[in-house]
C-alpha cells in the first residue's frame, strides 16, 4: 500500500486533471468525483506502485477506465438523453431535462420512416447489435448500419438547438 505522504502528494499533484477528465467524459460532477475517489481508494489499498515517470499517464488512464464503467452501466436511453440537449434548460432540474429528452428523442423516433424506425427501435430499444438488426430484418449489415447512421443524424438534426 502507498504510504499516507505519499497517496498525498499524489492527490494534491493530479487531482485536478483527473477530475477535469473525469466530468469530460461523464459531464456530471458527483459521478466525476466518484471516479477519482474511488481510483484513489483502490490506489491506496493496492500494493502497485506506479513508476515515478508514468504516474500521472497510469492515474488519467484510471480515470478513463472508471469513467466507462460508469458510461457501461447505464442504460442507452440514458446515454442518449445526456449526448442531445433541448433548448434552454438552466431552469430544469437533471430528471426533468433527462425525462425531456427522453421524450422528444422518442417522438422524433416514433416520426421516422421505415426501414429506419424498425432499425432505430431494434438497435436502441431492443439493445441489438447490427449484425443481430440486421439478420432480424433480412438486410445486409452495412446497410443496415447505414439507415441507422441516417436515423440517427435526423433525431440530432430534430433535438440539437439551432442556435449551438
Amino acid at each position: 500500500m502507498l504510504e499516507e505522504d505519499k497517496m498525498e502528494r499524489l492527490f494534491r499533484q493530479h487531482y485536478g486533471k483527473m477530475i477535469r477528465l473525469a466530468r469530460t467524459l461523464l459531464g456530471d460532477e458527483a459521478e466525476a468525483e466518484d471516479v477519482v475517489q474511488d481510483v484513489f481508494a483502490w490506489l491506496m489499498g493496492t500494493d502497485i506502485r506506479p513508476a515515478e515517470d508514468k504516474t500521472e499517464a497510469y492515474l488519467m488512464r484510471a480515470v478513463q477506465h472508471g469513467c466507462l464503467n460508469v458510461i457501461r452501466r447505464k442504460s442507452v436511453w440514458q446515454r442518449v438523453a445526456n449526448l442531445y440537449p433541448i433548448g434552454d434548460e438552466a431552469e430544469l432540474p437533471y430528471t426533468e431535462r433527462t425525462s425531456e429528452r427522453l421524450e422528444h428523442i422518442r417522438t422524433c423516433a416514433d416520426a421516422l420512416e421505415e426501414p429506419h424506425r424498425s432499425i432505430f427501435r431494434l438497435r436502441f430499444d431492443d439493445d441489438l447489435t447490427i449484425g443481430e438488426t440486421a439478420r432480424r430484418l433480412g438486410m445486409n449489415a452495412s446497410t443496415c448500419y447505414k439507415y441507422l447512421r441516417q436515423a440517427i443524424e435526423h433525431i440530432r438534426q430534430r433535438v440539437t438547438p439551432k442556435n449551438v
